[in-house]
């Protein structure tokens, strides 16, 4: 009897947390099994890791297991998960699918336009046109980014009006009630001859669903509202498991792919040793690279699916279009 997909599904928000807890698993979603180097018509529980190991080299509660409750796993080496930030040509007005970044980043992608209260907005990824957070609202957006040669302000397009803030993990922080409790409690342990001492922590559950940002044009006709080498999109569609879909980005162009996994949770590098955790992401195949961040994913009839902001060599890690929409409150124009 075949693994029902709504099964899959109800069974990974149970179990993400412990098998992302395991070493050099990076992500976890829902996919098809690869057997022998083939994609395989049986749904699984997909750990994405940094390196895949042979299991002689783990410990028991390293290795993940064959199945859980009785849905099958499958370990795919997506290695490590970044943001796409890497360092063209100066576009007035400018398309989605070009290079554009906030006046301290190297550069990204414009990804399309959007709507709200009436106005036109260039959409992109917080880390893009945001700096990670460390924007302020007003700063200045670059077209091309900075990389790319853009300079302030000869090549000022826009100014940064909304950003989601990223929330990023925190290595545990004792809390002090629970010091003084544990300090107490071990102080009696050591009267009774007891050995066992608590160690205090706080855990931080911090989980993003979008990585987004919008910064409004200087001037209307400084933008088009088109992507490079698709045209337009004038609706929006889910992302479902096994779409084609493509993207026009600033380093690798127009490209196509495929859906692998939904109901992604991710690990994201944002480098200076500071992590994202994100939940509800979609993952496709390698159909992107650095620089490419905040490309505007679309289905093959140009239906917008989601904003690309990470992967690795072989992993597009995207944002649903729905979260992103909801999150700034804006819509196709």
């Amino acid at each position: 009897m075949g693994t029902n997909l709504d099964d899959v599904r109800k069974l990974l928000p149970e179990v993400r947390r412990e098998l992302l807890s395991k070493p050099n698993v990076v992500a976890t979603g829902v996919g098809y099994k690869i057997s022998q180097g083939k994609r395989t018509d049986q749904l699984a529980i997909i750990c994405s890791v940094d390196t895949k190991k042979p299991q002689r080299v783990l410990s028991r509660t390293e290795i993940i297991p064959a199945r859980i409750q009785g849905i099958p796993t499958d370990v795919y080496p997506s290695g490590l998960i970044h943001v796409f930030q890497d360092p063209t040509k100066r576009y007035r007005p400018a398309p989605g699918g070009v290079s554009i970044g906030h006046e301290m980043v190297t550069a990204g992608t414009l990804g399309c336009l959007v709507k709200k209260n009436g106005k036109l907005y260039i959409l992109s990824n917080n880390h893009v046109l945001a700096n990670s957070n460390e924007a302020q609202v007003g700063d200045y957006i670059l077209q091309p980014g900075r990389y790319d040669g853009g300079t302030f302000p000869a090549d000022n397009i826009a100014r940064l009006s909304e950003f989601i803030p990223i929330k990023f993990e925190q290595e545990d922080t004792p809390c002090s009630i629970a010091s003084a409790i544990s300090g107490a409690l071990n102080f009696l342990a050591a009267l009774v001859g007891s050995r066992t001492r608590l160690q205090p922590s706080r855990v931080e559950t911090a989980e993003n669903l979008v990585d987004c940002a919008i910064a409004e044009p200087l001037e209307p006709d400084f933008v088009k509202n088109e992507i490079l080498h698709i045209g337009t999109v004038s609706k929006i569609a889910e992302g479902t498991l096994d779409m084609k879909v493509k993207k026009s980005g600033r380093t690798t162009g127009l490209t196509t792919g495929t859906i692998l996994q939904i109901d992604v949770t991710v690990r994201v590098s944002y480098g200076d040793n500071k992590t994202a955790l994100f939940v509800d992401q979609l993952m496709a195949d390698g159909m992107s690279q650095g620089g490419d961040s905040g490309s505007a994913v679309v289905s093959e009839d140009n239906k917008l699916v989601g904003l690309l902001f990470a992967g690795s060599s072989t992993s597009t890690v995207i944002n649903r279009i729905q979260n992103v929409f909801q999150a700034l409150q804006v819509t196709l124009p």
